[in-house]
């Protein structure tokens, strides 16, 4: 399975936010340190803010943080909403399938069976687990350590 450039930015950005927890961050400082445009963040910013992952603040005292707290984001719930419309292979496409073995093919069930289980570890790593007691994010990131929520 491969992750899009979309999901794998927004992990990033939100271990950005809980390494910053105790303030807003802004655009720009997100895209320095998470190396990527400020233009894609936006769109990312903002779908992550839709499905309640961020808040955010607009103006010239604005920014981001995180929308709710840390342990209760999973990877999963993030690649789950951010993937939902990613075909892992080309069978699963609504449009685009060319496949002519689709109505017979037992290789689409194991893959379903394979993206389920995918998906079923990941909502075991919750983002404090990503970011809690990980020294080197927060050499990478320079923020001050977080403390585990319980």
């Amino acid at each position: 399975m491969r992750i899009t450039k979309r999901t794998n930015i927004a992990i990033r950005l939100l271990m950005f936010c809980a390494a910053n927890s105790d303030r807003l961050v802004t655009k720009a400082e997100i895209a320095e340190r998470c190396n990527t445009s400020e233009s894609h963040l936006a769109q990312i910013i903002n779908r992550l803010s839709q499905l309640g992952f961020l808040y955010t603040q607009r103006g010239r005292t604005g920014g981001v943080r995180l929308g709710r707290p840390m342990s209760q984001i999973t990877v999963g719930d993030v690649f789950r909403q951010l993937e939902q419309h990613t075909p892992v292979a080309e069978c699963f496409a609504d449009v685009d399938n060319t496949c002519p073995l689709t109505n017979a093919c037992r290789l689409r069930v194991a893959l379903v069976d394979a993206v389920e289980a995918f998906y079923a570890h990941l909502d075991e790593v919750t983002l404090d687990a990503l970011v809690c007691d990980n020294e080197a994010l927060f050499t990478i990131f320079s923020a001050v350590p977080c403390l585990k929520q319980a």
